[in-house]
C-alpha cells in the first residue's frame, strides 16, 4: 500500500512516501524537500555472511545527472565512478545506521540512495541519511530504532534547519547530525571558528528537530511498515565457549595490554589468538564460535582495564596526550613541508602552490564551481606494518582527507589576498590512532612553512569513550586499540578562537546525550590548546617569503572593457606577451589579471606590458615609441606596449628645422616622445623634441 507523511520546514515541505516505487526492495522510500527527490532502498540477504567482525553493510549514494537536467560530460555519456561527494555521502549514511543493528547481525545488507531530482536549493545528502533509516524501518530487516537526520546552519544570528545552498554560503556552521530518540549517533560539521558553547547550542537545536524526523518516520511505518522477518539471525558465541576462552586468554591479555609498542603488542596478541584457536577450535564446527569469543574477550579485557584502573592501556591518564614532535621545512625542494608525530602516529604533509590553471573543476548537481584549496590524504600499507597492493584512494582516505580539509579551509586566505591554488598532501608514515587529526596539525604547519598567510594555526585531537552502565571514561588522544575497543570516535579541530571541524561516530546504540557531548568538548579544549602551543614553538607565523621554487603571482585589476586589448585579435597579443616573457597569464571576467612566473623579472616585464595595454595614454607624459610609417608631414609611431599609434609632426621631430622626415627618422627607430595632445576624435599627437631634457 502507498502511504505518505510530511512536515513543513520554513518555506519547503519535507515528505516521506512509500509503496509506489521500487516495490521489490525489502524497504523503499521517496524523500523530498522542495524540488529535491531521493529514492532510498534497503535489501538484505537471508543467508549469513562469512565475515564475523562487522555488520556486512554496504551503503551507496549516486547522483543522476538527469536530476538537474544535465547530460554527463566527457566521451562516455553516462555516470561513471562515484565522485568524492557521492563517496562522502555514502559514508554519512553508513556511519549512523551501522551501530543500530542487533549485535551479531551478519546478513549481507545494501542500502542505496539515488538522487532523482535536484532543484539546486537543497543538498540531497541529509535526505539520503534520513531515507536510509526510513527504508530500513519500513522493511522486514531488523532495525530497532528510527534515526533522524538534519542539517543545521547559523545565518544572521539564528539557527536554520536544512538550509539551502545559498544560505550555507553565509553560514558560519554547516552541521549534519543523526540520532535516535535516545541520543546522537553521528555528527559531521565544518565551522568558522565557532566557540564550543555555540557549537553545543547548534547540536541542541538539531537534536530537537531530530525528534520530528523520527516521529515522521514512525507515522509512515505505522501506515505501511512490514513485519520483521524472523528468519534473520544474529550470530553470537556459545556461552560455555566464551567462558572457556575468557579463562584461558584473560590472564595473559592483562600482561599483553601493559604499556608497550604497538608492534610488540600486535605480535604477542597474534600469538595468543593462534594458541587459543588451536586449543579450542580443534573441532571445526567450533571455529566460528571460538573466533567470535576471542574478539569479545579481547574487547572486554581492554575495556575493563580502563574502567577498573582509571588508567589507559598504554599507562596514560584519561586526559594525557602522547608525546608530540613538530618539524617544519623537512624537504628541500617542496614549497612547504612538515612532519607531525604524536606517539606512533606520524603525518608527512606537503604544501604545493600553483596558479589558477591548477584549480579543480567541480561538476555537481547544483552547478559547476572551481576549487582552489585541496587536501589529499594517503594511507599506505607500511604505516601499519602491512602488505597489500596499492590502489586508488578508498572511502576511508577520502573521508579523512575531507575532514582535515574542512578543518583548515576557514583559515585559507581569499583569492584576492593570495592568488594561488593550494594543494596539501598528507602521507601517513605511521598510524596508531587519530591520523586525520595529525593531518590537520601537519597541514597547518606546512601551510605556514610555505608562506601561505593563513589566519591562524589549527590543531586537532581525537577523543574516545568507554561506557559500561553508569561507569564512563572519556579518553583524550585515543590510540588505535582504544578506538577499536571503545564506544566513540570524537574528532575536534580548531584555532585558539574556536572550532573549525567536528566528526563524531558512536558505536553505542543509545548514542550520546547532550550533557556527555558537553563534557567531551570541555575535556578536549585544553588538549587542543596544548597541541597549538607545541606547534607554535615550531613555527609561530607564516614565513614572510615564499619558497624560491614556488611560482610568483602578481595581480592587477584592469577595466573589463580593456580585456580585449590584452587578448588581441585571435589571442595574438596575449600569446606574444607569454612567448616573450615566459609568464603564465590568466584574465578573469571582472578584469583581475594574474601573472605567474618563477622569474620575478619576467613577471614584472609581463606586468608592465599589460599596464601599457590597458592604461589610458596621458597628455604631458613621456613614452618610448617606435616608428611604423613615414609620411611627408611626419612619422606615425607606435607607443610601445600600448598597441596605440600617434603622430610626430615634422615640426616636432627636432629642435632644428627638418626638411624631410626621413632625414631624422627611419622606420624601426625607437626614441622617447611626449604626448602633447589627444584630440576629440582620440588621435594622439606626439613630440620628440619636447621629450628631450633641456640642454
Amino acid at each position: 500500500m502507498t502511504a505518505k507523511t510530511s512536515t513543513q520546514i520554513d518555506a519547503a515541505t519535507l515528505s516521506l512516501e512509500t509503496g509506489a516505487w521500487a516495490r521489490q526492495a525489502d524497504g523503499s522510500v521517496i524523500v523530498q524537500q522542495g524540488g529535491t527527490v531521493v529514492l532510498v532502498t534497503a535489501v538484505a540477504s537471508l543467508t549469513l555472511a562469512e565475515r564475523i567482525d562487522i555488520v556486512p553493510l554496504t551503503c551507496d549514494y549516486r547522483e543522476k545527472t538527469y536530476a538537474a537536467g544535465k547530460i554527463p560530460g566527457g566521451f562516455f555519456k553516462r555516470e561513471g565512478r562515484p565522485t568524492e561527494k557521492e563517496i562522502l555521502t555514502a559514508r554519512l549514511m553508513d556511519r549512523p545506521i551501522r551501530p543500530l543493528f542487533p549485535k551479531g547481525f551478519l546478513h549481507e545488507l545494501q542500502v542505496m540512495a539515488s538522487v532523482l531530482s535536484s532543484d539546486g536549493e537543497y543538498d540531497p545528502d541529509v535526505l539520503a541519511v534520513l531515507g536510509a533509516s526510513c527504508a530500513l524501518r519500513l522493511s522486514s530487516i531488523p532495525f530497532p530504532d528510527a534515526l533522524g537526520a538534519v542539517r543545521v546552519g547559523w545565518v544572521e544570528g539564528r539557527f536554520i534547519l536544512n538550509p539551502t545552498y545559498q544560505q550555507l554560503k553565509h553560514s558560519t556552521i554547516d552541521l549534519v547530525m543523526a540520532g535516535t530518540r535516545h541520543g546522537i549517533t553521528m555528527i559531521e560539521a565544518g565551522m568558522k571558528e565557532v566557540p564550543e558553547q555555540q557549537l553545543v547550542e547548534a547540536i541542541a537545536f538539531g537534536w530537537q528537530h531530530l525528534k520530528t524526523m523520527i516521529a515522521l518516520q514512525e507515522e509512515l511505518v505505522a501506515k505501511a511498515g512490514k513485519p520483521k522477518n524472523p528468519n534473520f539471525q544474529t550470530r553470537k558465541p556459545q556461552a560455555d565457549v566464551l567462558e572457556q576462552v575468557r579463562a584461558f586468554m584473560a590472564p595473559e591479555l592483562a600482561q599483553i595490554n601493559e604499556p608497550k609498542k604497538k608492534a610488540e603488542r600486535h605480535l604477542a596478541l597474534a600469538d595468543l589468538k593462534t594458541r587459543t584457536m588451536e586449543r579450542f577450535a580443534a573441532d571445526e564446527t567450533l571455529a566460528e564460535d571460538v573466533a567470535l569469543a576471542v574478539e569479545a574477550v579481547e574487547r572486554d579485557v581492554a575495556r575493563r582495564a580502563i574502567l577498573d584502573r582509571n588508567l589507559r592501556i598504554d599507562g596514560r591518564a584519561y586526559t594525557q596526550l602522547r608525546e608530540i614532535r613538530c618539524d617544519v621545512g623537512v624537504l628541500p625542494r617542496t614549497h612547504g613541508s612538515a612532519l607531525f608525530t604524536r606517539g606512533e602516529t606520524q603525518s608527512l604533509t606537503v604544501t604545493t602552490l600553483g596558479t589558477s590553471d591548477d584549480e579543480q573543476l567541480i561538476e555537481a548537481l547544483e552547478g559547476e564551481s572551481y576549487k582552489r584549496f585541496m587536501l589529499h590524504y594517503n594511507f599506505p600499507p607500511f604505516s601499519v606494518g602491512e602488505v597489500r597492493p596499492l590502489r586508488g584512494p578508498g572511502r576511508r582516505e577520502i573521508g579523512h582527507g575531507a575532514l582535515a580539509e574542512r578543518a583548515l579551509e576557514p583559515m585559507i586566505p581569499s583569492k584576492e589576498q593570495f592568488p594561488y591554488t593550494i594543494r596539501v598532501v598528507s602521507d601517513i608514515l605511521e598510524s596508531n590512532g587519530s591520523s586525520s587529526m595529525a593531518t590537520v596539525c601537519a597541514g597547518s604547519l606546512s601551510l605556514m612553512d610555505a608562506g601561505v598567510p593563513v589566519k591562524a594555526a589549527v590543531s586537532g585531537v581525537a577523543m574516545g569513550l568507554v561506557k559500561e552502565g553508569d561507569r564512563t571514561a572519556i579518553l583524550t588522544d585515543i590510540s588505535g586499540l582504544e578506538d577499536h575497543v571503545g564506544d566513540m570516535d570524537f574528532k575536534i579541530a580548531g584555532t585558539q578562537l574556536g572550532t573549525t571541524a567536528l566528526q563524531i561516530d558512536v558505536k553505542l546504540s543509545e548514542g550520546l546525550s547532550l550533557e556527555l557531548i558537553r563534557q567531551i568538548l570541555a575535556q578536549s579544549h585544553p588538549a587542543r590548546m596544548h597541541v597549538l602551543e607545541l606547534m607554535t614553538q615550531a613555527i609561530d607565523r607564516p614565513r614572510p617569503q615564499l619558497s624560491m621554487y614556488a611560482p610568483r603571482i602578481t595581480t592587477l585589476k584592469i577595466n573589463p572593457e580593456k580585456i580585449r586589448d590584452v587578448i588581441g585579435p585571435g589571442g595574438r597579443v596575449i600569446r606574444k606577451i607569454i612567448e616573450e616573457t615566459g609568464a603564465t597569464i590568466d584574465i578573469e571576467d571582472d578584469g583581475v589579471v594574474s601573472i605567474a612566473s618563477n622569474d620575478a623579472e619576467k613577471s614584472q616585464r609581463a606586468l608592465e606590458r599589460i599596464r601599457m595595454l590597458t592604461e589610458d595614454i596621458e597628455v604631458h607624459r613621456v613614452y618610448k615609441v617606435k616608428v611604423k610609417r613615414i609620411m611627408n608631414f611626419g612619422a606615425f609611431c607606435e607607443i610601445l606596449g600600448s598597441g596605440k599609434e600617434g603622430l610626430v609632426h615634422i615640426s616636432e621631430l627636432a629642435e632644428k628645422y627638418v626638411g624631410k622626415v626621413d632625414d631624422v627618422a627611419k622606420i624601426g627607430d625607437e626614441f622617447m616622445a611626449k604626448v602633447i595632445e589627444i584630440d576629440e576624435q582620440g588621435r594622439i599627437n606626439l613630440s620628440k623634441k619636447r621629450a628631450q631634457p633641456p640642454s
